[in-house]
């Protein structure tokens, strides 16, 4: 059992599901629990400092936020297990991180220098990396946030000070920490990106220093140096020194951005594309090791062939387990056994191993849930578009009798649920594997890779996200996807209107210059649009990797689906789809096979 301290009169004895034992520690942002479920499973929960005053659009932001913050935690971290919307205090239950913080091992062991300080500058900027990849700004990058595990540094709480700042009024400390605030945070300026790749900048100084670059005897003596003067970067190594520097600028425009800073260190060409999944998994590797124990520094060559082996043995994947949503707290955490898996079927001489494939074999109802209303991708009654025939040539795949698949409509928000309660057997509607609830369905796949982009007219010069700035972007009622342009210091005028047609409609006819969302379905509105010129621009913001949901415990039909996917790319038929579905709109659409999820 992890070390707790004793419940606080006034601590709520228990939160959803889970029975709280203890205290394991205590930040600006809340209090951190030990719970435990009635299972005997553990849990990190986490009750945070912030009240909603019972407002619909903040509460809304909170769940934009914790659907961003599971895109990125279902690449690589403990899953987050439950989070409460609707009780006076929310609170977010995660599963438990073993291993100290950064700034306990410093304070306890002294700064951290050669190999160990080098792993730990390209493993954290490979978490914030792909923490930015799911369009998410950190605002409380700083050494607590960072643990040290023992396969490597893992970055913790991203998106919960943008929860607390947005959403919420703060009941105690301020949102951020000032002594690794950048200028523009103390300025009440826009704070987005550039802020995290400052954080990050003075939390390396603090780890080989043992002293936050900018720490004043008062408050007001920290944020005066932030922003008059200029840190002594004099104890860092040459390379990593000339990084930190330029991310310690004081004007955010003229800092990298961390994909840049994960190329630099890496020494990969530094261009203006986002370092990809296999730069991504190249850092990860760089980190797994145990940062409390390295001494020395290897040489470049030594770690590339590391690198390589590494990365080839535990693939993509396997290498991105490095970032965590939960708590900072509690050092030398025990992680609690993993719940057992849902049992599948026995195979017999008659059975293939799977409950689902079982059924077919026997004629039954093949039950696919489909989102409506979305031109090109699934319109209609009975539905036709681009996932409606990808789930047709599924079905035919797995043997399927003709006439025995059934498109049921399911709701954005019940996607899941729809799996989970048996209304259907897969989905197949833009559900993004990386920002789905893995506790409660499975995915074969992904069936396609779509990017969070914008639709522009064919003629304006809009093709990267600095070219949006100042322009007119058109805003559907509960679009998630401005704040991510938002938060990469791009201000740009919103015009609102009730639905995401009568915005492409606008871009269309000039009243409005871009439509944000994910790239395929904003295609879709667009191509419907015949004799228009429009296209969509490939700024890329993040990445959905559209999976296959269907119920866990059936791995048999999982890799089924899995090979009818793989097919499709292979003899042209999904190629052949994307043309048909989104030709008349200028899309460069993803043609390769996307990496397939594990089944099992």
């Amino acid at each position: 059992m992890p070390e707790t301290r004793p419940l606080r009169p006034g601590d709520p004895p228990q939160l959803g599901d889970y029975t709280l034992r203890g205290r394991l520690g205590e930040g600006g942002q809340g209090v951190v629990y030990l719970g435990e479920s009635d299972s005997g499973e553990h849990a990190a929960i986490k009750l945070l400092h912030v009240r909603f005053t019972g407002e619909v659009h903040a509460r809304s932001r909170f769940a934009r936020e914790l659907t961003a913050a599971r895109r990125v935690a279902a690449f690589c971290t403990a899953r987050v297990l439950a989070a409460d919307l609707d009780g006076e205090t929310p609170y977010i239950a995660s599963e438990l991180i073993d291993g100290p913080s950064l700034r306990q091992v410093v304070e306890r062991d002294g700064p951290l220098g050669g190999e160990a300080l080098e792993r730990l500058a390209v493993g954290t900027v490979t978490a914030l990396t792909a923490i930015h990849h799911a369009g998410i700004a950190h605002r409380d990058f700083k050494p607590d946030n960072v643990l040290l595990a023992a396969d490597g540094p893992r970055v913790v709480d991203f998106g919960i000070a943008k929860i607390i700042d947005e959403s919420g009024t703060i009941t105690t400390r301020a949102v951020g920490t000032p002594a690794y605030m950048a200028p523009e945070q103390i300025a009440e300026e826009h704070v987005g990106f550039p802020a995290d790749v400052f954080a990050w900048a003075s939390t390396m100084v603090f780890t080989a220093t043992g002293k936050a670059p900018f720490g004043g005897d008062t408050i007001v003596a920290t944020l005066n140096r932030v922003i008059n003067h200029e840190a002594d970067l004099s104890a860092l190594p040459e390379g990593l020194r000339a990084v930190v520097a330029s991310c310690l600028h004081k004007d955010q425009r003229l800092r990298p951005t961390s994909d840049e800073v994960l190329k630099r260190l890496l020494g990969h060409p530094v261009d203006e594309a986002e370092a990809s999944e296999e730069v991504l998994a190249e850092g990860a590797q760089v980190a797994t090791v145990d940062l409390t124990r390295a001494e020395g520094r290897a040489p470049a060559g030594r770690r590339r062939r590391l690198v390589a082996a590494g990365a080839a043995a535990l693939g993509v994947a396997a290498a991105f387990a490095f970032i965590q949503f939960g708590p900072a707290f509690g050092g030398n955490v025990e992680v609690p056994p993993a719940r057992s898996a849902p049992a599948t079927a026995t195979p017999t001489a008659t059975s293939t191993g799977s409950a689902l494939l079982d059924r077919i074999r026997g004629g039954g109802v093949l039950k696919v849930g489909y989102r409506n209303g979305l031109p090109g991708v699934s319109l209609g009654d009975p539905p036709s578009g681009f996932e409606i025939e990808v789930a047709q040539h599924i079905a035919k795949a797995l043997k399927v009798p003709e006439g025995r698949v059934r498109f049921v409509p399911v709701g954005y928000a019940d996607r899941e649920a729809a799996v989970e309660r048996g209304k259907v057997d897969l989905v197949i509607a833009n559900l993004s594997i990386d920002g789905a609830d893995r506790g409660r369905v499975a995915f074969a796949g992904p069936y396609y890779i779509a990017h969070r982009d914008v639709l522009v007219r064919a003629g304006v010069r809009i093709s990267k996200v600095e070219h949006l700035r100042g322009r007119r972007i058109c805003l559907p009622k509960g679009q998630t996807t401005s704040p991510m342009i938002s938060d990469r210091g791009v201000r740009f005028v919103a015009v609102h209107d009730d639905d995401t047609s009568k915005c492409a409609t606008r871009v269309a006819d000039g009243s409005a210059d871009a439509l944000p969302g994910d790239d395929v379905l904003i295609a879709g509105f667009g191509a419907r649009l015949r004799g228009i010129g429009l296209k969509i621009a490939g700024i890329r913001l993040t990445t959905e990797r559209y999976g296959v949901a269907l119920k866990a415990g059936d791995p048999e039909a999982c890799r089924a689906i899995n090979g009818a996917i793989a097919s499709m790319y292979a003899n042209g038929t999904m190629e052949a789809l994307l043309r048909r579905h989104f030709g008349r709109v200028g899309f460069r659409f993803e043609t390769g096979l996307p990496r397939p999820e594990v089944c099992g």
